[in-house]
């Protein structure tokens, strides 16, 4: 018998995907858990639909990712932090400070755990940071560190 898999089932497969299984395994323990939908015509349609829509809606996900990315590479971010002799700076600069930085002056959403900064900011300067917006989308960016 054909199923579609509603759920992973780890010794089976993946969510979505089609197997031919004992008749008896799919009645007693597939269907009543609610792990898999016999494969029918219409369930197969309605599996490619998803699937249509799911990666529409990925596509869709990687252009914002790429408008962003486009907006992120000319911006340099200004942060004001209180530093001492040298340019050594009380604490470092966080990834939760570049991100209210960009929310504030350029009105762009970023969340903190996207950005990577290489190293610890610990001094005054210009320093690169990337942001990670999708798998496929890395954008890099200046932050510039400022004394109040």
């Amino acid at each position: 018998m054909k199923v579609i898999l509603n759920q992973d089932v780890k010794a089976l497969g993946k969510k979505g995907q089609v197997f031919e299984v004992s008749d008896g395994y799919a009645r007693n323990f597939l269907f009543p858990k609610g792990l898999a939908v016999e494969a029918t015509s219409g369930n197969l349609s309605d599996l490619a639909s998803k699937k249509a829509n799911e990666d529409k809606k990925k596509e869709k996900e990687k252009e914002d990712a790429q408008a962003l990315a486009a907006k992120l590479n000319s911006i340099t971010v200004e942060v004001q932090t209180k530093s001492g002799e040298g340019g050594r700076l009380f604490g470092s600069v966080t990834n939760k400070e570049v991100a209210e930085a960009l929310k504030a002056k350029y009105k762009i959403e970023v969340d903190r755990r996207k950005l990577e900064i290489k190293e610890p900011i610990k001094a005054l300067g210009t320093f690169n940071v990337q942001a990670k917006l999708h798998p496929e989308v890395i954008a890099q960016f200046q932050v510039l560190v400022k004394a109040t």
